[in-house]
């Protein structure tokens, strides 16, 4: 059985008006894993995921690079207790 983990990251660069938040909703339903997404006022990015670890772990990859418009300098990842309290993955505001 897969192992369940939680990633709270906060994505550094140029990922504001770049439609980030809405493709990484898209790439969180390809990937199958939940939790949410927003802008921080600080100009970052801000999300939680929870999954399977090898499908968190390709979620995380895509958040390096983002959308096309995005130019993506940094991602820090916090690795938290998987809690399993997300059903969907959404944009939050």
């Amino acid at each position: 059985m897969a192992e369940n983990v939680r990633a709270h990251i906060i994505i550094t660069g140029i990922v504001q008006g770049v439609f980030f938040r809405v493709e990484t909703q898209r790439a969180a339903q390809r990937y199958g894993v939940n939790g949410w997404v927003r802008n921080k006022r600080d100009g970052t990015v801000e999300a939680v995921i929870e999954g399977e670890r090898q499908k968190v772990a390709s979620m995380l990859d895509w958040c390096r690079e983002g959308p096309p418009r995005a130019v993506v300098n940094k991602v820090d990842v916090e690795w938290e207790k998987y809690i399993g309290e997300m059903v969907d993955f959404r944009v939050t505001h």
